[in-house]
């Protein structure tokens, strides 16, 4: 059921990435089909990434952590020297015609980079913490000054799970917790004022409607909205009359829900449901270190950006920016999360690969 001859693909993790596929191009074709045949494109080129990964060896890629981490920064810091400016954020760069998000692009690598470090500390004392936390600084400062917090933010906040899954006591990160509490004015003068309007919008939606709390009241609106059984496809009034901003990004969810009701948004969080229990599936099943706090970070960066996602769609949390993995409209996300797929079929493909022999 997960292998397949000749490739060895996991099956368990590429099914329901198909699902959540299909229905993200529905969807952008009835919004509109320049989305749509951008995305076919890029579902494409994303597929073929995932099988090349798919049949790499994930030990050799552990051998390029630290070269692939150097290689990350350089290319984040890049893109603030000749990134593309949109909206007030230097988060693109211009390659081959199209845009490419650093951001996005490296987090699987970035994943190997940090699992092939934690892998080389044998316990979870403070100083080596303090070492993780030293190495990961960097790639979060840089995003942050795109500025790109919801990405940032995702980076914390894999990192700190990690670290927790790691085994390190928590009483490190409840002192941590204590001690951002304190610093919190002094972060609060370095957020940008638009960053500062959205958490004072999630703290009170109704402070201005128009202005600053618009896109979360018409994402909440559109979720509502949609009931059951959704107004059907190409029938939403806030997406389709596009009273919902970033319909094919950041709000997608809420787009789909719409449309589709509460039954479509169950099928996306299914969808989710299996592929991270597929992960979690690889990361019990993994012996050695290095696959399986890979596997650890991998259930983290799809957990955290579904949960971030959804919680901004229905107003549960401040809308930060971050996409929903293999449902919102972009290059960069899609070729992101395939390729994290691709890396974890090779773990879960080799890992089987062992226990045939083994049992020989």
């Amino acid at each position: 059921m997960n292998k397949t001859p000749g490739l060895n693909i996991d099956w368990g993790l590429l099914i329901p990435t198909f699902v959540l596929l299909v229905l993200s191009l529905i969807t952008l074709s009835v919004l509109n089909m320049d989305f749509f045949r951008n995305q076919a494109i890029f579902s494409a080129v994303a597929i073929l990434f995932f099988l090349f990964f798919s049949q790499t060896n994930y030990k050799v890629l552990k051998l390029y952590g630290f070269p692939i981490y150097i290689v990350s920064l350089i290319f984040l810091l890049a893109v603030l020297v000749i990134g593309t400016e949109s909206r007030g954020a230097t988060r693109w760069v211009e390659l081959f015609g199209g845009r490419l998000q650093f951001s996005e692009f490296f987090k699987p690598f970035l994943a190997v980079s940090l699992a092939s470090f934690l892998s080389d500390r044998k316990n979870s004392t403070f100083g080596n913490l303090f070492s993780v936390l030293v190495f990961m600084l960097p790639v979060v400062f840089l995003i942050y000054l795109q500025p790109d917090l919801g990405n940032a933010l995702i980076y914390v906040f894999v990192t700190i799970l990690t670290l927790i899954l790691f085994g390190f006591p928590l009483r490190f990160f409840l002192t941590g917790l204590v001690f951002l509490s304190l610093i919190t004015p002094i972060f609060w003068r370095f957020l940008h004022d638009y960053q500062k309007e959205r958490i004072l919008t999630f703290l009170n939606p109704e402070k201005d409607p128009l202005g600053t709390s618009y896109n979360a009241i018409q994402s909440v609106i559109a979720v509502g909205s949609g009931m059951i059984l959704g107004k059907g496809l190409g029938q939403g009034t806030q997406s389709g009359l596009r009273f919902l901003p970033e319909r094919h990004t950041d709000f997608i969810f809420a787009t789909i829900s719409e449309q589709l009701g509460f039954v479509g948004s169950i099928v996306i969080l299914a969808s989710f449901a299996f592929i991270i229990l597929r992960i979690l599936k690889i990361y019990n099943n993994s012996n050695d270190s290095f696959p399986k706090i890979f596997a650890g970070i991998s259930f983290f960066i799809i957990l955290v950006q579904v949960f971030v996602n959804v919680g901004m769609n229905v107003g549960l949390l401040p809308v930060v920016g971050v996409t929903l993995p293999f449902v919102s409209y972009g290059g960069s996300s899609l070729l992101s999360s395939f390729i994290l797929l691709g890396l974890l079929s090779s773990v879960s493909r080799s890992e089987k690969e062992e226990g045939i022999l083994e049992i020989k």
